[in-house]
């Protein structure tokens, strides 16, 4: 009898990892890192429970959720009417935090802070605005030395809920940028490298010189990159901040019933104009019962544990009018 001690040892220690329950997800980069600590935050307090989440792009999470390869997916960029219509179920868009795409730069030997307008971004990312110390941006930066020192272009490369963010900003303050490349997740750019992900475009950016790229604020403060304010529709510089972000999200007056909203270009003197919410796509029927009670669980715990968590990584927690829209949305998982 003795000797079965050890194997009724070994069985009790088995038993909790068998019974363990894994979600996998896969999709944008620019709320990774909220999402990383609220999946491992979650995971602490219910460790029978772990959620795995692939940062690949909100492209890819939307392939990837449509095609019903992972149990949910996560986006910048809403799904188009087309999209929501050829997944397998009902996609149900729910809101989790603010973010904020920032102008990021590297100039050799500049190391104030750039002011940019909606017209010069238009112009580098058109191929217009070539140098430095081109006068449009000379103009708007008055007593700034820049040196003649060409502009690498960087954007994203893979399918980006930031690129549809960020395009979608620029098809609002430049027609020409509307009319001759659009807003979507991918586009069709007129000059520039490309690179995988926020983290590769942050990286390019910091080790290139000269390098202009666009990344999610919390990404350009990791990497300590320097990024600059933005004029808005107020006629006012504004750097993207938590604040500045909160003040774009109060010019959601109505949330629309499926979420899909965007917020670049507001008004609001205060508001920062390149800010959006990031979604969750979360299918809205469930066969795995079990699977369906913890994203249920989650998804409201998200809501009132995970927002407290938002502002150490430069998010902005939802309005308190979104999450409680949102609270009947989740109820009708099932």
């Amino acid at each position: 009898m003795r000797k079965l001690y050890p194997v009724f040892a070994l069985l009790l220690l088995v038993l909790p990892l068998a019974a363990q329950t894994k979600l996998n997800a896969a999709g944008a980069t620019f709320p990774y890192p909220i999402y990383s600590k609220w999946f491992n935050q979650y995971h602490q307090e219910h460790p029978d429970i772990e959620i795995n989440y692939q940062s690949i792009g909100s492209g890819g999470g939307i392939r990837q959720v449509t095609a019903g390869t992972v149990d949910f997916g996560a986006s910048d960029g809403p799904m188009s009417d087309e999209q929501l219509a050829s997944a397998k179920v009902k996609i149900i868009h729910l809101p989790t935090v603010l973010g904020a795409v920032v102008p990021a730069y590297n100039i050799p030997g500049f190391k104030g802070e750039l002011k940019f307008t909606p017209e010069v971004i238009a112009g580098i990312y058109l191929g217009k605005i070539t140098s430095w110390n081109d006068p449009a941006i000379a103009k708007i930066n008055p007593g700034v030395s820049l040196p003649n020192q060409g502009i690498i272009v960087v954007h994203r490369s893979d399918g980006s809920g930031t690129t549809y963010i960020f395009s979608d900003y620029l098809s609002k303050v430049s027609n020409e940028w509307r009319d001759s490349v659009g807003k979507g997740t991918s586009v069709k750019w007129p000059t520039g490298l490309g690179a995988k992900g926020n983290e590769g475009v942050a990286g390019m950016v910091r080790q290139m010189e000269g390098a202009f790229g666009y990344v999610e604020l919390i990404y350009a403060l990791q990497n300590n990159i320097s990024f600059g304010p933005v004029k808005n529709t107020a006629g006012n510089f504004v750097k993207a901040s938590l604040e500045s972000t909160t003040a774009a999200a109060a010019s959601v007056k109505t949330m629309p019933a499926d979420f899909r909203v965007s917020i670049t270009n507001p008004p609001g003197k205060d508001a920062y104009p390149i800010a959006s919410f990031t979604w969750l796509l979360v299918p809205a029927d469930w066969k795995d019962k079990n699977k369906e009670k913890i994203i249920v669980d989650f998804l409201n715990w998200m809501l009132d544990q995970g927002q407290n968590m938002t502002a150490d990584l430069n998010y902005a927690p939802l309005p308190d009018a979104v999450k409680q829209k949102e609270r009947e949305a989740i109820k009708t998982i099932h």
